[in-house]
């Protein structure tokens, strides 16, 4: 797993699973990126030991931005949308009577929900887990992902101010491997647009 390097502790955290989802458009325009990899757990450890650095320096935690990519059955493919809500969308402990995306024997909502950066983009509930979707899903959920709720929790305990930006890659369907790939420069290129109208260069 890649980290931040020369990290600007006054600037957004960008988090992102893979340097594949940033086709090297934030290296080449010296944006620092944290990438995680892929997956719950992953996220979990990367962002989690990352915010630890802004403890150890005394500095205030950062404003945590995930740029990612997504299937959808409800979003068209190209669609850019701002994540503000979280479900997990693999818990499954229905076998003892709990609800599916429960987390049994917590005081965390099973929903997690944050304020919105971008209100000018459609916004969506985003449901993750540790699988590459390409079927319907028992889940409510506008986009699915691997890491999305990893990361919010993580911000919601540590009160991290968070949200993520997704770009819809593939139908969550038979073809949704091949299209992942074909689109993942139109999503890079999305997410430095937005990063530059909002932060600068």
């Amino acid at each position: 797993m890649a980290s931040v390097h020369n990290q600007d502790y006054s600037d957004p955290l960008i988090v992102m699973a893979l340097p594949l989802e940033s086709q090297g458009v934030f290296e080449r325009a010296r944006i620092p990126v944290l990438y995680t990899g892929i997956g719950k757990v992953n996220a979990t450890y990367s962002l989690t030991r990352r915010l630890s650095e802004y403890v150890r320096a005394g500095v205030p935690m950062p404003q945590v931005i995930n740029f990612g990519t997504v299937g959808s059955r409800r979003h068209r493919t190209g669609t850019i949308l701002e994540c503000h809500a979280f479900v997990q969308r693999d818990m499954d402990v229905t076998g003892l009577g709990v609800p599916l995306g429960v987390t049994p024997y917590e005081d965390i909502p099973p929903r997690l929900e944050f304020p919105r950066l971008f209100p000018e983009l459609p916004g969506g509930a985003c449901g993750s887990g540790d699988s590459f979707v390409m079927s319907e899903i028992a889940m409510e959920c506008d986009v699915m992902d691997m890491e999305g709720y990893a990361l919010a929790k993580v911000c919601l305990l540590e009160r991290v101010a968070f949200t993520a930006v997704k770009y819809v890659t593939d139908g969550a369907d038979h073809a949704s491997g091949q299209d992942w790939k074909t689109n993942l420069k139109l999503a890079a290129d999305q997410f430095l647009m937005l990063y530059r109208r909002f932060f600068g260069d």
